[in-house]
C-alpha cells in the first residue's frame, strides 16, 4: 500500500473528518490515478485511507477514517446500501430522487440519481471511476433495477484527467422517462437534459411555491430560468393565472411546454420564451409590467470561491431587477446554486439589490436542497443550493 505523507499542520482538516487533501498539503508520496493510498500526519499518524488523482487540485478524497477498513467491494456495497437506507428514512414524495450524494454518503465523486425505473450514475473522480464496476454491480443489486445510463459528462472530469463518458452500463432503450412529484408529473431525458437529466435538488422547493400559489392565488407568475418547467407545472398545480416562462434552450422551453400538457393544463394559461432572461427582465421594467411571483434559479454563475465576485455582480443584477418588476406584496423565490456564494454572501447579495431597486422585503424562508441531498457536519461543502423566499413590503 503506497503512503501519503502530508506536511506538518496539514492534518486539522482530516481531524475533523473532512475527505478533502489538496495537492499543497502533501510533503511526499502518491500513487496511480484512483489508487487507495494510505493517508499519514507529517508524524506518521494514520489519518484516512484516500483515492489519488494525480491531475487535480484535490489530489486525494478519503474513503475511510478507519485504519481497519478495507477499500474493496464489500465496502462499496455497504456504503451504497448505508446511502439507500438513508433515503428510505426521508418523506419523498417522487419516484424520481437522489440515491447517492458523493462525499455527504462517503463516497466521493459518486452521484447516482433514480428515475422511475432508471439510475442514473456520475463519476466524476479518480476513485469513483476506478471503482465504476464494482459500483455498478452493486448498484443494480441493490436497487433490484436492470436499467442504469452513465451521465459523466461534467466539466470536473478533465481536471481529474478523465475524458467524459456517456451511455448505458447496464440495459437499453428510451432515455425519456416520466416521474411522479408530488401531485403532478415531470418528464426528463436522462441523456440530454442537464445534469443527470433535471433538477431533483429543487422538490421541494416545487411543492412551495405551488402552496404558495394556491394560498396567495397568484393571478401573473414569471419563471426564470425554467429549464423543463418545473415550477411552471408547480404554479399550475397551485392555481396560478397565468405563468410566462423563460429560458435561452430552445430545447428545454419545448420540453416545458410538453410538461404543461402532460398535466392537464391548457397552453393558453402559459407564456413560453426562448429568450435571455436578463434582457427580457430589463423589457419588462422598461414596459413597466409587473407580476405577483417571480422564481429566478439560475445556472451556476460561481462553480468556485474564485468566481464569486463576478458572480454575485451577476446575482445581483438579477435580484435588482426582479424585485423591480416584483408587485407589491409579490412573492419573490431566489436562488443561488453556486458552491462559490455561501448562504451569508447570497443573503447580503439580494439585500444589495433591493437597495438598489429601492426595495425592502421581509425574508418569508430560507430555502436549500431536498433531504435526499444532503449536508453533513464534516462537509459544509454539500450544501450549494441556498435560497430566500421574499415579501414584497
Amino acid at each position: 500500500m503506497k503512503t501519503l505523507r502530508l506536511k506538518d499542520g496539514k492534518e486539522r482538516s482530516l481531524l475533523r473528518r473532512h475527505p478533502w487533501i489538496f495537492d499543497g498539503a502533501i510533503a511526499s508520496g502518491g500513487g496511480d490515478a484512483g489508487e487507495t493510498v494510505r493517508v499519514e500526519s507529517n508524524a506518521g499518524q494514520f489519518l484516512g485511507w484516500a483515492a489519488f488523482s494525480p491531475s487535480s487540485k484535490i489530489r486525494a478524497r478519503v474513503w475511510s477514517f478507519d485504519e481497519s477498513q478495507r477499500i474493496d467491494a464489500s465496502f462499496f456495497a455497504a456504503r451504497i446500501a448505508q446511502a439507500i437506507r438513508a433515503r428510505a428514512r426521508f418523506d419523498i414524495k417522487s419516484d424520481g430522487l437522489r440515491l447517492i450524494h458523493g462525499e455527504s454518503d462517503g463516497l466521493p465523486g459518486l452521484v447516482v440519481d433514480r428515475y422511475a425505473d432508471t439510475l442514473v450514475a456520475q463519476f466524476s473522480s479518480c476513485g469513483a471511476e476506478k471503482w465504476k464496476s464494482v459500483i455498478v454491480e452493486s448498484l443494480l443489486a441493490q436497487t433490484g433495477l436492470i436499467r442504469l445510463y452513465e451521465r459523466s459528462d461534467a466539466s470536473v472530469r478533465s481536471l481529474e484527467g478523465l475524458p467524459e463518458v456517456t451511455g448505458w452500463l447496464a440495459g437499453s432503450g428510451d432515455s425519456g422517462i416520466t416521474i411522479m412529484e408530488h401531485d403532478w408529473k415531470l418528464s426528463l431525458d436522462v441523456a440530454e437534459g442537464h445534469k443527470t437529466g433535471f433538477y431533483l435538488d429543487q422538490r421541494d422547493s416545487r411543492q412551495k411555491f405551488a402552496a404558495y400559489t394556491r394560498r396567495l392565488n397568484f393571478g401573473q407568475v414569471l419563471n426564470c430560468y425554467c429549464y423543463t418547467g418545473g415550477f411552471t407545472v408547480a404554479a399550475l398545480a397551485g392555481g396560478a393565472g397565468h405563468v410566462t416562462s423563460i429560458d435561452s434552450s430552445g430545447t428545454a422551453i419545448e420540453r416545458a411546454r410538453a410538461n404543461v400538457a402532460l398535466n392537464g393544463f391548457e397552453a393558453s394559461r402559459t407564456t413560453m420564451l426562448d429568450a435571455d432572461v436578463n434582457a427580457s427582465l430589463r423589457q419588462y421594467l422598461k414596459e413597466g409590467k409587473t407580476f405577483d411571483a417571480i422564481v429566478l434559479d439560475p445556472p451556476k454563475f460561481a462553480p468556485t470561491v474564485s468566481h464569486a465576485e463576478r458572480a454575485a455582480r451577476a446575482y445581483k443584477d438579477i435580484n435588482r431587477l426582479a424585485l423591480s418588476i416584483l408587485a407589491p406584496d409579490g412573492v419573490l423565490f431566489t436562488y443561488s446554486c453556486s458552491g462559490g456564494i455561501s448562504a451569508d454572501l447570497f443573503h447580503k447579495i439580494v439585500a444589495s439589490a433591493g437597495t438598489d431597486a429601492g426595495v425592502d422585503a421581509f425574508i418569508s424562508e430560507r430555502m436549500s436542497g431536498a433531504p435526499d441531498h444532503p449536508m453533513t457536519v464534516a462537509f459544509p461543502e454539500g450544501e450549494y443550493l441556498k435560497g430566500l423566499v421574499l415579501v414584497k413590503r
